[in-house]
């Protein structure tokens, strides 16, 4: 594949809820192209963007994937994103490199909850927007049904420029509304025809409109048009580019990828009013405290973002790419940003699925691949050397779920760190984190089937095999009244024998304080090189999860008398006496068992507000306030016992039938129910 010029190149996302049919259009483009000589399909996994194990198994994408294509003189660099709310990582990230948003949304089931999320995300970071209405040939198809709802949920700016010209099964073809022409697919290819009479009056109808709606956006135009001046077809386009690339005009086209129909008038609406990457606003570097505005333009030095990385069996790391600004060529020498390591740009890529494609240089706004870039990660900015400057990487989903992992043999546990890490390079979705107080090893992620993939993914790349356990929740143990206790150690067994004696009082003190170790000692009752060994042993016991397996927090010890012996006391000894002394005291002490809770942001369609709030309530919840947020959403925020929403990932999608997201975040400890504590405790 060639070098193209910044103006020759377009960047878009297809995205859209899960079975929306992207990884189909996908493949209809290509074909059209002729990049590929026969149509795959994503039931028989034989698609080029759907070409990972766990995605042709599945039957749907987990990641994105590119899938470049030569339109016309141009390039277009397709990239394919996951639909499923779980691989929302991956959508985000095709989005901050993408110079347009393509929505593909079925005939068949309108605007589903995906499309709904995806389209918030484009929204804030200001990608410009179309939608491809699918699967118009499908039984139960509606496009002008389709068209309502886009205009209901999404507003004003939706803008068709078609309409199709038949119904399910006898859809075959188009009315481009902006030439007044029809291209008809009887023979599998589009051939210019005559609007059939019937449409006739609907198509000049929406014609019509379509012109006022594109005039309005420049006052020239709409002047002449108002003097009966009738724009031409590229005065047209040429202002409705204006208005896509502004984020105030959606334009509607449609088709069927799998037929494919109407496929290369989406690629010529790409190529005739998609921005490219010099259209859209100048990006912005930070250069340590300062922001520089930077424009995409092929002389300057060059400056690259990695937005996704790939473990490649056979090449290694593969780290995707959009070069910023300046020209990138084969061997160049840049610095990544995250470890400061010169990087050595020897391998450059055009990738097309699994297909790796060597390039010498890239323009300004291209994307593509670079092979074995050690020290760097997703999310690092590529600058040369003495140009220590980072492009913001955007921020990812929270974490919702957590699988405990536990290697299956010692040579698992020896690779499970490393390829771990691997993976997050992969998708920094997902996070690892190593719980202290149960002492399980916790993958978190956006879902049970975002960890569900991660797992196969550990096994089949990295050949570590892992099993699950119930994650635990990490209860702890208080006091509730004062007692003194008694910790004697005493041991002979000829020889020096071991003695120590150590009076210990232990107090209550204030939730979240921790705990304290006073010294009362006078008189010598215990030498002063015995006293430490008492508080590490009284430590150490108050830690180790005695009572029930949990530890014990927020409290005081105060030793205040002892006894030793001249021959036989020594540090072990006082340290067991200190054990001894916990052990004996704090069954007396009034124990209660504390629960994590955790404040948690819902975020909900308002209609089902109450069915949220009634769902928080029986988790032993408190609902601490509420707002209407936009796009239809109640804001919910609560106070729920962590062990409550263990996975409440997978109940409030069940809840909200997937519209529903939220976050959470330890807040404190309270004391538990007496008659949950005694459950707890007996299952420990």
């Amino acid at each position: 594949m060639r070098t193209y010029p910044t103006d020759k190149i377009r960047n878009v996302a297809l995205l859209g809820h899960a079975g929306s049919g992207k990884t189909t259009l996908a493949e209809a483009l290509l074909f059209r192209a002729g990049a590929i000589d026969r149509l795959g399909s994503v039931e028989d996994g034989s698609t080029v963007t759907d070409f990972d194990e766990e995605e042709t198994a599945r039957g749907q994408s987990l990641s994105l994937a590119l899938a470049p294509i030569e339109w016309k003189g141009h390039k277009i660099n397709i990239i394919d994103t996951p639909g499923y709310a779980d691989f929302l990582g991956d959508a985000s990230a095709a989005l901050q490199v993408a110079d347009l948003a393509i929505f593909v949304v079925s005939a068949v089931e309108g605007v589903e909850v995906g499309t709904r999320r995806l389209w918030r995300v484009a929204e804030r970071i200001g990608v410009p927007r179309m939608v491809f209405i699918n699967k118009l040939d499908k039984e139960r198809a509606d496009f002008e049904r389709t068209l309502d709802e886009l205009r209901a949920v999404f507003g004003a700016g939706i803008a068709p420029l078609e309409l199709p010209i038949g119904k399910e099964a006898g859809f075959h073809g188009i009315a481009d509304l902006l030439t007044d022409t029809a291209y008809l697919y009887d023979s599998g290819h589009g051939e210019k025809g005559e609007i059939p009479d019937e449409m006739q009056e609907l198509e000049h109808e929406v014609h019509d409109n379509l012109v006022e709606g594109i005039v309005v956006a420049d006052d020239d135009l709409l002047e002449r048009y108002l003097e009966g001046d009738v724009p031409s077809v590229e005065e047209l386009e040429k202002t409705l580019a204006i208005g896509v690339d502004r984020g105030s005009v959606f334009p509607v086209v449609c088709g069927s990828a799998i037929a494919p129909i109407a496929v290369d008038r989406l690629a010529d609406f790409i190529v005739e009013i998609g921005p490219a990457p010099e259209d859209r606003t100048a990006f912005t570097v930070r250069a340590g405290d300062q922001e520089i505005h930077v424009e995409p333009d092929s002389s300057q030095p060059p400056l690259a973002y990695v937005f996704k990385t790939i473990t490649d069996p056979y090449v290694g790391q593969l780290s995707l790419f959009r070069v910023m600004t300046g020209t990138l060529k084969r061997d160049d020498q840049l610095v990544a940003s995250s470890s400061g390591q010169e990087e050595r740009l020897h391998n450059l890529l055009t990738l097309r699925g699994k297909e790796q494609i060597p390039v010498e240089q890239l323009a300004a706004g291209d994307i593509a691949a670079v092979a074995k870039l050690n020290g760097t990660v997703t999310g690092d900015t590529l600058a040369p050397k003495g140009t220590p400057v980072t492009i913001e990487a955007p921020s990812r989903p929270s974490p919702v779920l957590a699988f405990a992992i536990v290697p299956r043999t010692q040579s698992d546990e020896d690779k499970l760190p490393t390829s771990l890490r691997r993976l997050q390079d992969e998708d920094p979705a997902l996070i690892m984190e190593l719980q202290p107080e149960t002492g399980q090893t916790l993958l978190w992620g956006t879902g049970e089937t975002h960890l569900a993939v991660a797992i196969d993914r550990l096994r089949r790349k990295f050949g570590v095999e892992v099993d699950q356990e119930p994650v635990k929740v990490p209860f702890r143990w208080t006091i509730t009244r004062e007692v003194e206790a008694e910790g004697k150690y005493k041991k002979q067994s000829g020889g020096h024998g071991q003695f120590g004696i150590a009076y210990v009082r232990f107090e209550p003190k204030e939730s979240g304080s921790g705990f304290e170790f006073i010294d009362k000692i006078v008189g010598g009752s215990i030498p002063r090189q015995f006293i430490p060994a008492v508080e590490k042993g009284i430590i150490e016991e108050l830690e180790s999860g005695y009572f029930g397996g949990y530890p014990v927090v927020d409290l005081s010890a105060t030793c205040y008398d002892g006894k030793y012996h001249s021959v036989d006391s020594s540090e072990m000894s006082f340290k067991m006496a200190g054990k001894l002394a916990v052990r004996e005291g704090l069954p007396a002490a009034g124990l209660v068992l504390l629960e994590p809770v955790s404040k948690v942001e819902i975020f909900a369609p308002i209609e089902l507000q109450g069915d949220v709030m009634k769902d928080i309530s029986g988790r032993r919840g408190r609902v601490l306030g509420t707002e209407a947020s936009l796009h239809g959403e109640q804001r919910i925020e609560a106070e729920v016992p962590t062990a409550e929403i263990m996975r409440y990932a997978i109940d409030l999608k069940s809840i909200t039938g997937g519209a529903g997201r939220f976050s959470a975040e330890h807040s404190h400890y309270d004391q538990m129910p007496q008659h949950l504590a005694d459950r707890v405790t007996v299952d420990a």
